[in-house]
């Protein structure tokens, strides 16, 4: 799938030819779910209960929408906290990303090609050359970077 006028309004970054539109939109999942490599279910910090998303960490722990419960929630997938991300072929990376004011806003994944994937909201999947190309007035900017071996 090529690109898309729209996607390029809301996220300035993208650029035409610098993405590419990999699954058409679908709000089962969200794009924490896609960067933890699941497309069955939405994933968010919220009480199940409340909210009916799925989140790894156990109830009563780790439910608040915060940098340190995202970085823990992939801790439990294996990833942690790395320098860089740049394309390390030993491991796949994660990147979190937060709103201006600290609070977690999206997260995209890297593939073994350094290119990286991102779920728009329960809009489409994407392929992007770096994580910066979702980043600014939508989702903010890269808070950390996370990797674990592929």
């Amino acid at each position: 799938m090529s690109g898309s006028p729209s996607l390029e309004r809301a996220f300035p970054s993208l650029r035409r030819g610098e993405y590419r539109i990999t699954s058409p939109a679908d709000g089962r999942y969200n794009c924490i779910a896609f960067a933890a490599g699941d497309t069955t279910r939405y994933w968010w910090p919220l009480d199940p209960l409340v909210g009916g998303y799925h989140w790894p960490l156990p109830p009563g722990s780790g439910r608040a929408c915060t940098l340190s419960n995202f970085e823990a929630a992939f801790a439990t997938l294996g990833y942690e906290g790395c320098e860089s991300a740049e394309l390390e072929l030993p491991y796949e990376k994660v990147a979190i990303y937060v709103g201006a004011n600290g609070v977690p806003t999206h997260a995209s994944r890297q593939l073994a090609s350094g290119a990286w994937i991102s779920k728009l909201g329960s809009n489409v999947d994407i392929t992007h050359r770096t994580p910066e190309n979702v980043g600014g007035r939508a989702y903010g900017d890269v808070a950390i970077v996370m990797r674990r071996p592929r």
